[in-house]
């Protein structure tokens, strides 16, 4: 009698250098893929609208290319240990492999998971997927979480270089009898009453087969271009890869090696590493979303919110011009450049003086490819709480960086165009009284540091 192998998919929504699926299709027997929607368990965080909508998109992807070669892909939804458990005594599993989650509740709900089904006889494995490097095997000469970049990427590059991608598989042997599974559209990820997706809809196509295009797009059009102008919004110089990455419809490793295959990826590649610094950082700090790294800034004295100024903020009508073209890219696309996200972040914190949580959150809820780490990593080095900060001068001006970055108005014409008009709107805040302001503050930090 067959003792099926549950595949559990969780970030890593692809066929190709799948680990846990090239595990299961070793192991010689049918073949169950689950994906579980779990917004139940202790300390996991609720995906976002935009995150919501990519998912839906992505689950469907997975589920058309399971079946052309030959398997099924179970939706269920609830705590994922006792989805898990109830999937694996329904089908009559003899072994459940999944890849690698890194945060802190997540581990909790896989060890626990690990434990009791292993208690029950079942086989169970996990495997390295989302990262090029483990993050217990970056460490400090003390055995330290590295606290700044430079030298965290340098101990990366010093180690074993990340292995090569697996094959996509041919066929996957389906189950006979599939278990029960949820319908994708009765989860209701998709936004209805408004709708609101529709320039989501136009931006992107969710799946692996869309992912691995653009991946080769990146590379054959666009990397030449990178080093130079990826900080320009107007260009179209960055990968647009990070939604692919978020999800897992593209692994690191193939990223890593056909990036490496072209002999002039290394600016890119060390994003990516910046990638893997974010996730060390969270894997060793659990509470990134919600707590300062350096502790000293908990004395940051943030002024009594105004509801008004963050709202404005939101919906792009600061009457700063990059700022406002920024969100509304954001509103729109589920997506904003990484230099404009740099500079409405600074502007949230510093010009606004707005707790950097509140702004995280909003990204959370409005990103496509707003995950668990880079998305409280960046915001939190924005402020100066986090790794690799450097706070007391890190205060961008939004429109110095509009003229270095955006200098003929490509960007705003695009997003804002009121602002290139000859009676433009007012800003809610004056620049440079709002940047001494922030500086008065950092002193505050500054000054409970020293004790």
């Amino acid at each position: 009698m067959p003792s099926p192998s549950i595949v559990w998919f969780r970030d890593d929504l692809r066929l190709a250098d799948n680990p846990a699926l090239r595990a299961a299709i070793d192991r010689g027997e049918p073949i169950i893929g689950l994906y579980v929607l779990d917004e139940e368990s202790p300390g996991i965080r609720p995906l976002g609208g935009a995150a919501r909508w990519w998912l839906n998109g992505s689950l469907a992807s997975l589920a058309e290319r399971l079946a052309e070669r030959g398997g099924a892909l179970v939706l269920r939804r609830g705590p994922a240990d006792r989805v898990v458990r109830e999937a694996v005594t329904d089908a009559a599993a003899g072994a459940v492999f999944w890849n690698r989650r890194y945060g802190g509740p997540e581990r909790a709900v896989d060890a626990g998971l690990k434990a009791v089904l292993r208690d029950a006889g079942v086989e169970v494995a996990s495997f390295a997927a989302s990262l090029l490097f483990e993050p217990w095997t970056v460490t400090t000469g003390a055995g330290t979480p590295y606290a700044v970049f430079s030298p965290f990427w340098r101990a990366c590059q010093s180690l074993p270089a990340p292995r090569a991608p697996l094959p996509e598989p041919r066929e996957i042997a389906g189950a006979r009898h599939p278990i029960d599974s949820d319908r994708l559209d009765d989860w209701e990820l998709l936004p209805h009453e408004p709708d609101w997706a529709g320039g989501l809809r136009e931006t992107w196509e969710p799946g692996e087969p869309a992912a691995r295009r653009r991946l080769r797009e990146f590379l054959n059009n666009d990397l030449g271009h990178y080093a130079r102008a990826r900080d320009e919004p107007a260009a179209g110089a960055t990968s647009l890869l990070s939604p692919r990455l978020r999800w897992g419809e593209v692994s690191p490793h193939q990223v890593w090696h056909e990036g490496v295959a072209t002999g002039r990826a290394g600016k890119f590649l060390s994003e990516l590493g910046w990638r893997e610094f974010a996730w060390h950082t969270l894997f060793h700090s659990p509470d990134l979303a919600t707590q300062n790294l350096r502790r000293e800034f908990d004395a940051f004295p943030w002024p009594r919110l105004r509801p008004s100024a963050l709202e404005a903020w939101r919906r792009g009508h600061t009457g700063i011009a990059l700022v406002d073209a920024g969100m509304r890219e954001l509103w729109v696309t589920g997506y904003m450049h990484n230099r404009v996200r740099m500079v409405t972040a600074s502007f949230l914190i510093k010009n606004l003086l707005i707790d950097w949580r509140l702004g995280e959150q909003w990204f959370w809820d409005t990103l496509v490819d707003a995950d668990a780490a880079n998305n409280p990593f960046n915001w939190q080095w924005v402020a100066g709480s986090g790794a690799d900060a450097a706070p007391y001068f890190r205060i961008f001006n939004p429109d110095l960086q509009a003229k270095k970055f955006d200098p003929d108005g490509h960007y705003v014409r695009q997003w804002a165009p009121e602002h290139l008009s000859d009676d433009p709107p007012p800003p809610i805040v004056d620049l440079r009284e709002s940047r001494q302001a922030a500086l008065a503050a950092y002193d505050v930090v500054k000054r409970a540091a020293r004790g």
